[in-house]
């Protein structure tokens, strides 16, 4: 055996090795590198199931809009997979691209934060929790006997709790990668330190709402993809099952990042802020809540502390643009679902790929398909 196959052996059997004692968590992360919106289909999810599922009717100009060159060719170019828009409560515009139709789960990433933002907001209203302004140490029995149980709901729903969570996806060593890969999500979510005052500044922070979602859980008494399920996915009539993907079996559900759906069904929430919590005339969730929900928190400091944030509120985020401030659920790799007012619509973005241009807060995609939403909208 040569002296290059003999190193090449060495590597290979110290590679097996490395992976054999490695955490699960990184074994993982190397293995699949980097998120992918189907990615409930390497982790163990549990159902978030329908009942009476309603589709939506479609408009009397339902996909006459030929979309300009210029714009497909971006969608097409940032790995676009649905592209949907719902004006007046109908369906004017939908298409789907790589195999992907209107019944295709799709991991919505971080907008599930946002989902965790109106669970709070019902069981406030079911009066399972006293307000925003609860201690979190009232619900979490790791936080209970330090400073740390001091910080608010509110702090945790505004991203301004001081705690000291590492938001990198790059790092497969980072606590967000552990917290997506790993099997501990209890464990890593409440292994978390204060290191600055609660309330000042905006600092974005997963750990956060997954923080909100083992509160919602203590609360209720139920899990969260459950309460889901009676609060919202139910009495919104959604058509399809959706998946919410857990840390392992029977364990808990990933809420700062995994819930899985198709664009149409996605869409009801975004319905659901245009109504201000109603749906078929009953209030699913407080209107005053919502309202606080997609309002900036302009109180609080930017993260880089140089201004008054102007772009965030309970875990919904705000996109002041063209005269209008649009609410909108965001998550990794362009997950949007925008309520736009104005227009009386909602525009769902699935995709594979964001903007590599950025401009403080958001990449250029995200006003981008409002742009192209505000050329077939009425």
């Amino acid at each position: 055996m040569s002296r290059i196959s003999k190193t090449v052996l060495i590597l290979a059997l110290l590679t097996a090795l490395w992976m054999l004692i490695a955490p699960n968590y990184l074994r993982t992360s190397l293995i699949y590198w980097y998120a992918n919106i189907d990615d409930y289909k390497i982790f163990e999810n549990t159902e978030v199931n329908v009942a009476d599922g309603r589709e939506w009717k479609e408009a009397d100009s339902y996909n006459k809009y030929e979309l300009e060159s210029s714009d497909r060719e971006y969608l097409e170019n940032h790995e676009t997979v649905a592209y949907l828009i719902i004006q007046d409560g109908k369906v004017l515009y939908e298409e789907y691209w790589d195999g992907y139709d209107s019944d295709s789960h799709s991991n919505i990433f971080s907008a599930t934060k946002s989902i965790v933002s109106l669970l709070i907001g019902i069981a406030i209203d079911e009066g399972k929790i006293k307000s925003v302004d609860e201690p979190i140490g009232n619900y979490l029995e790791e936080f209970a006997y330090d400073e740390r149980g001091k910080v608010t709901i509110k702090n945790l729903l505004t991203m301004s709790s001081g705690l000291d969570w590492d938001e990198a996806y790059s790092s497969p060593t980072s606590i967000t990668t552990k917290a997506y890969y790993g099997k501990k999500l209890r464990q890593v979510s409440t292994d978390q330190e204060l290191i600055e005052k609660p309330g000042v500044r905006f600092r974005y922070q997963s750990g956060n709402t997954q923080l909100l979602a083992f509160i919602v859980e203590e609360a209720t008494g139920e899990t969260i993809s459950k309460y889901a399920e009676r609060t919202l996915w139910k009495p919104m009539h959604a058509v399809n099952t959706a998946l919410w993907s857990l840390d392992k079996k029977d364990g808990d559900e990933k809420s700062f990042c995994c819930f899985n759906t198709n664009a149409r069904d996605a869409a009801r929430f975004g319905q659901l802020v245009l109504n201000k919590g109603a749906w078929n005339g009953k209030q699913l969730i407080s209107e005053q809540y919502l309202a606080d929900a997609t309002t900036t928190a302009a109180y609080l400091l930017n993260e880089e502390k140089t201004a008054p944030l102007d772009h965030y509120g309970y875990q919904y985020w705000i996109l002041p643009y063209k005269d209008m401030n649009i609410p909108y659920m965001r998550g990794h790799r362009g997950q949007y679902i925008y309520s736009i007012a104005e227009k009386n619509a909602v525009v769902v973005r699935f995709g594979k790929a964001k903007d590599e241009i950025k401009q403080g807060p958001i990449t250029m995609d995200i006003p981008k398909y409002v742009d192209i939403a505000l050329k077939i909208l009425k």
